[in-house]
């Protein structure tokens, strides 16, 4: 692996991290993110959705012309949204019901337009597929973090499973945390950390 793609999966992993690093994806962020699985399939839906947008744009770049090439960008996006969306509708119809909307608004996540626009129409395939499969992966770690401490302290479960202690009579779950204000708050107290660590590195 040559410097240049350790920079790439630093800068997408950490340095420049699609939640803390540049605060993108907010919505889902904030959406899915009071379960585990809801939050998985989610993050997966995306990494499915930006690796092969960058790939399709990076192949398409020299025959898109200027003045339409966002819009070619947010078909080839919608085109894969629409296949995550159908897959889950016909084989998966509760977790579909569960994510509703946020499953169609990949479409428009900043994520995911930006770096189809920032790198895959400068890029090869190869070096457009591993920006947009890491910065998905910075997004996934992150959405899960936020995810297993809403559900575990809200919840008092993992993936639907119990808890010790977190499950018993010893805790009082705080049923906010799975309601909006607690992704608020969480989202708030995982940048604010990242961004500590970042801070005192540097």
């Amino acid at each position: 692996m040559n410097r240049n793609n350790k920079k790439v999966i630093h800068d997408a992993l950490w340095q420049n991290n699609p939640i803390f690093g540049q605060v993108l994806g907010i919505c889902s962020t904030l959406a899915v993110t009071n379960l585990v699985l809801n939050t998985m399939v989610m993050c997966l839906a995306l990494i499915f959705t930006l690796s092969f947008s960058a790939v399709s744009v990076s192949i398409l770049r020299r025959f898109t012309p200027r003045n339409i090439r966002m819009m070619v960008e947010t078909l080839i996006i919608a085109f894969y949204v629409i296949i995550v969306d159908i897959m889950l509708k016909a084989y998966w119809p509760q977790m579909s019901e569960n994510l509703g909307p946020y499953v169609g608004l990949i479409i428009t996540n900043c994520i995911v337009m930006g770096r189809c626009e920032a790198c895959s129409n400068s890029c090869a395939p190869a070096p457009a597929l591993m920006d947009g499969f890491f910065n998905a992966l910075g997004y996934t770690f992150v959405l899960l973090i936020i995810a297993t401490f809403r559900e575990v302290l809200g919840l008092g479960t993992f993936m639907g499973f119990a808890v010790p202690f977190f499950s018993g009579p010893y805790w009082d779950k705080w049923v906010i945390m799975v309601m909006p204000p607690g992704a608020f708050f969480m989202l708030g107290i995982v940048v604010w950390i990242f961004r500590a660590i970042q801070l005192r590195k540097e």
